[in-house]
């Protein structure tokens, strides 16, 4: 409409917007109101630069990182790579810069996105995408300062922009602000909420932690998360996606809970987020579905949007004033006056079977050169209206809108958390040498009671072999079977142990640890407690390869201890043997103190279940067939067998002491049967000569 207005800002009159309801019997009602004080608020100008300023079009060039890292993908081959440690997360952890758990991903060089701080609506120059209409309060009565939030009944989404009319009415008006409107009738859309994990949330329980889980909400539609809660964390790794169905405006608010599982009580929630969809929706930021690097057509960078880039990009010129692009070739187009070739954007880098066409890898370079919204994950706070304007934590999300209209989607990521796949792990104690020998005997002799025991980290079944007793020269015979089944992630190098943290605990809580494998060499002791001799450590990703030969084992073969070690990941060799040092730290310097013969195999579990192997000796025995060892005859429990103990303790030291005083003995009792005798044999016999 048409209205003189003063030309100072100054003089200007508010603006009064009133909501009113249409009754019966011709009743009309205040709904709300809202006050625009001052025009310049609503001057375009004023508030928010136009897509053409902001805009841009050149030449691109391909950055550095990208030439490196797709040069370092051509080392290794994709096909060696397993699924598990090239899905989504290592997408997602490779654009966190958390590269340990995402290190295949890292090396190939794929792709990655941007990962926000906080909200997206806020970030860039984004202004809360209210470029196309921005969202007052309405208010109850009249709106006065320092209103509260019971005052709000609604929400009005208007957009006004001034311009002058020329003096003479004869001239030209000026070119219309709002074009390209988008149609008022209801939208119907597909909503896909990606959330991956929350941090930093408030605790909720006794214990100072929590039990989250999600629920969604749009409209009418709720959904939830509750049987899957994730027990006793405060940084939640949830990895789930909603898909739902709106018609915007009129469902236009998504809301993301985070709430806390109670047993007994009514779940209380931790904290929520609302996302506006009809801002992003209308928003010339096309915030409805964040544009990848690549177009791929497999793979974990699978093109999801409703619109090819081709597509995209002859809506972006149209809705921009900008001439249509004029494809020369597939690898060829011109827009207007600029000429832009798929060589500008992707020299000297290797092509992949996982791209799309030509055309469309060339169209989607040059919408990432526009201020489109790109691939992202947003960072949202949580806030609870028990506790309001305090932050309850972080949720990273993000959301992707579709209108049906448009067409039906491409294929869903799937974020699902990382499942860990169940692993066995095979440790024979063959043998043990050059054990220190610790004790001594009541005959003087250094001995040992050799024994062996190990356990995998964070797992508290702990394994024994059966005791080597009085080794004296330090080996010690055992053919002993350990198998330790486990939890590991491929794609984090991590293993996953789940156990209670309390006698009285519901739930168990979830560990990631190293999958290290820890043996000790013990001296057994039946009346006091035993003696630690030594230890091995292996980390099953970077353990020193074992040597053929006892003699050639030392401290040097250990990475803490030597320099340069030759490491190997027993996940890639599968099998193991050799001889291994154990060394004891107590004194301050490594001293050997053992050496280990055993053979390590490591297989998935479905293998073993199909020929499993028994722990010790027992059956199934194979895998290998381990046999009674051949121990020397020396080897025993002296108080459960006197009778080896007089022959190989006794007799074997002191058999010339036993011979002498045997024979001492003996010639004594002659002696005194001689003595004894004597005088009456004598008297005898003189009484018969006489």
């Amino acid at each position: 409409f048409d209205v003189m207005l003063p030309i100072e800002n100054l003089y200007m009159p508010p603006i009064n917007i009133i909501v009113r309801d249409h009754r019966q019997f011709g009743r009309t009602p205040t709904i709300g109101v809202h006050v625009i004080k001052s025009v310049e608020e609503v001057d375009p100008h004023a508030n928010f630069e136009t897509l053409e300023s902001f805009h841009h079009f050149g030449l691109p060039s391909v950055s550095a990182r990208s030439n490196t890292m797709f040069k370092s993908a051509t080392k290794e081959k994709e096909s060696d790579l397993t699924q598990q440690e090239l899905d989504w997360w290592a997408k997602y952890y490779e654009s966190c810069n958390d590269f340990d758990k995402c290190r295949k991903y890292h090396t190939l060089g794929y792709p990655t996105f941007e990962v926000l701080t906080g909200d997206l609506e806020n970030s860039h120059n984004y202004k809360g995408f209210n470029d196309f209409c921005s969202t007052q309060p309405l208010f109850r009565g009249k709106q006065k300062q320092n209103m509260d939030d019971s005052n709000i009944v609604g929400e009005l989404k208007s957009s006004f922009c001034k311009y002058p009319l020329p003096a003479d009415p004869d001239l030209p008006l000026p070119p219309r602000i709002f074009q390209n409107l988008p149609k008022g009738d209801p939208e119907e859309c597909i909503v896909r909420v990606y959330v991956i994990r929350a941090y930093d949330l408030q605790p909720c329980d006794p214990n100072g932690l929590a039990d989250p889980y999600l629920e969604i909400e749009l409209g009418k539609q709720l959904l939830s998360t509750k049987d899957d809660y994730i027990p006793n964390t405060l940084h939640p790794t949830f990895g789930s996606l909603f898909e739902l169905k709106a018609l915007l405006p009129i469902y236009k608010d998504l809301i993301i809970r985070v709430k806390d599982y109670d047993l007994l009580t009514l779940d209380d929630t931790v904290g929520e987020t609302t996302i506006d969809l009809e801002n992003r929706y209308l928003t010339r930021f096309r915030a409805t579905c964040g544009l990848p690097k690549t177009y791929c057509v497999s793979g974990v960078n699978t093109w999801r949007d409703s619109q090819k880039p081709t597509d995209i990009l002859i809506e972006y010129c149209k809705t921009n004033r900008h001439q249509p692009p004029v494809f020369v070739s597939k690898t060829e187009v011109t827009i207007g006056n600029k000429y832009y070739k798929l060589s500008d954007f992707e020299s000297n880098v290797p092509e992949s079977k996982l791209w799309g066409q030509e055309n469309e890898r060339l169209a989607l370079h040059i919408l990432n050169l526009t201020p489109f919204v790109k691939e992202h994950v947003e960072s949202r706070a949580l806030f609870n209206a028990l506790q309001p304007g305090l932050e309850q934590g972080r949720v990273q999300m993000w959301v992707d809108i579709f209108p049906k209209s448009l067409g039906p989607p491409g294929p869903p990521f799937d974020i699902t958390a990382r499942e860990p796949v169940k692993f066995v792990l095979s440790c024979v104690i063959w043998n043990t040498y050059d054990v220190i020998l610790d004790d001594v005997s009541f005959t003087g002799q250094k001995m040992s009671d050799i024994y062996v025991q190990g356990w995998m980290e964070g797992i508290d079944d702990k394994l024994k072999t059966d005791v080597h007793y009085r080794s004296l020269n330090g080996e010690g015979n055992f053919n002993w079977r350990f198998v330790y089944p486990f939890d590991y992630l491929m794609a984090e190098q991590k293993m996953v142990v789940k156990k209670k943290e309390h006698l009285w605990s519901l739930d168990k809580t979830e560990f990631k640890k190293p999958p290290k494998l820890i043996l000790q060499i013990w001296d057994n002791d039946k009346f006091f407690s035993d003696d630690f001799l030594g230890q091995l450590e292996l980390d099953l990703n970077s353990m020193p390869l074992p040597v053929k030969r006892s003699r050639s084992c030392n401290l040097n073969m250990l990475p803490e201890v030597g320099h340069h070690v030759k490491l190997s990941s027993l996940f890639e060799m599968k099998h193991a043997k050799g001889f291994w040092p154990c060394h004891n730290d107590s004194s301050g310097v490594p001293k050997l103190t053992g050496k280990l013969e055993m053979e390590l195999q490591l297989m998935p579990a479905v293998d073993f279940d199909k020929r499993p192997s028994g722990v010790g000796r027992d059956e199934p025995n194979v895998a290998p067939k381990l046999d009674a060892p051949k121990r020397p005859d020396t080897s025993f429990l002296w108080f459960m067998s006197p009778w080896k103990s007089l022959k190989f303790v006794i007799w074997l030291n002191y058999k010339a002491v036993i011979i002498r005083g045997l024979f001492f003995i003996l010639l004594v009792l002659l002696i005194l049967i001689f003595v004894y005798s004597f005088p009456g044999n004598f008297s005898f016999w003189l009484m018969n000569r006489l």
